[in-house]
């Protein structure tokens, strides 16, 4: 029986491998359209490699779709995959694998009704593969947990480079009136650097799970997840007791659509136990501060690695009061005085954290 593990580990893999077929259909595509060939390889194999590719990589996004949702890890049916942007999960990200899936979908079907549509229908509906690769590279940066991994970032700045490439020598080689050839030129520059310039203040950025509309239960079922399974290791250290330290980080201000001001306080701590403190709020600005209407606040001892998750309790200018517990039932009451230079973005103050017996509270 296959376990959530493996189902996960097969999401991931069929992702990128279709990513990788994907960019493979394309430069066999523009090949194909530049008449390529060589004594080892036929102008037939080139097109029969091509529509072969075509299927295999429409193979591998079913598996994938079906992995991800057998896996039920995040909120996400069939019918995301055909329809876009109406997944509660990422919607936009999502969305763009949706209308990728979509149009390699309708590039299969006409290309077996080539005969019956006519070779200029066929021919302008293909060149809808050159928008639906970049939609597909979008999607695995926008919703793959391996959007920060090194090797994931490799594959997609060199499929991002063969393409471009590729498509500038396609535009080039055209038999197209100047415009066009021109906008082609332009389009395979400009995607690659508006694609490099998103990743770099989106999905490589810490946040990037809230941003991008990850549900806020799922991110609090994955902290809570972290959390029990530091307790079931062996001889796990004592949880921290009470203590002072001092801590330093950064202020964000972000401004939201509704009006709203959500403030995150990123600090770490300079002092024993050592480790990170996060404090969210949200609320509607008032003169210098905000009028707090909801709050988060995490914390993780490096002492133990275990997630403390909790509330603020009381806010009173730079002076912030909190409750957090973690998966064990221990709590702490904590007491963080700030100083806040909004300038520059910097945090700095000290937290001053008092043990309270295990159980509800």
């Amino acid at each position: 029986m296959t376990s959530g593990k493996e189902l996960w580990y097969l999401t991931r893999g069929s992702g990128v491998v279709a990513l990788l077929l994907l960019t493979a259909v394309v430069l066999l595509g523009i090949l194909a359209s530049l008449r390529f060939r060589s004594e080892r390889w036929p102008r037939f194999a080139v097109a029969s490699t091509h529509r072969n590719l075509t299927l295999l990589s429409i193979v591998f996004v079913v598996l994938h779709v079906v992995t991800t949702v057998a896996d039920g890890y995040a909120p996400i049916g069939l019918k995301d995959a055909i329809v876009p942007f109406a997944s509660p999960y990422r919607p936009i990200w999502l969305g763009l694998g949706a209308v990728a899936f979509d149009l390699v979908l309708g590039l299969a079907v006409t290309s077996y009704l080539r005969h019956r549509i006519g070779f200029g229908t066929w021919r302008l509906i293909h060149w809808l593969a050159f928008v639906s690769w970049p939609f597909a590279l979008a999607h695995s940066l926008g919703t793959g947990s391996d959007a920060r991994v090194s090797w994931l970032q490799a594959l997609g700045i060199a499929s991002l480079v063969v393409v471009a490439l590729a498509v500038l020598v396609r535009a080039v080689a055209a038999n197209v009136g100047a415009p066009v050839r021109a906008t082609a030129a332009s389009a395979a520059i400009v995607v690659p650097v508006v694609l490099v310039l998103w990743y770099q203040q989106g999905p490589a950025r810490s946040g990037w799970a809230a941003r991008a509309g990850t549900p806020a239960q799922l991110r609090a079922s994955v902290r809570a997840r972290a959390s029990r399974t530091q307790t079931v290791l062996t001889q796990a250290p004592a949880p921290p007791q009470s203590f002072t330290a001092n801590v330093s980080g950064t202020v964000e201000n972000v401004q939201e659509a509704d009006g709203r001001v959500r403030v995150v306080i990123s600090l770490r701590l300079d002092g024993a136990p050592g480790g990170a403190l996060r404090i969210d709020l949200r609320g509607v600005p008032t003169g210098a501060g905000v009028s707090m209407d909801a709050s988060g606040v995490s914390f993780v001892p490096a002492t133990t690695r275990a997630v403390y998750l909790g509330s603020v309790t009381q806010l009173e200018g730079n002076l912030v009061d909190a409750r957090v517990r973690d998966a064990a039932g221990d709590r702490l009451d904590l007491t963080v005085a700030l100083a806040l230079d909004a300038a520059s973005g910097a945090a700095s103050g000290t937290v001053q954290a008092v043990a309270l017996p295990g159980g509800s509270g």
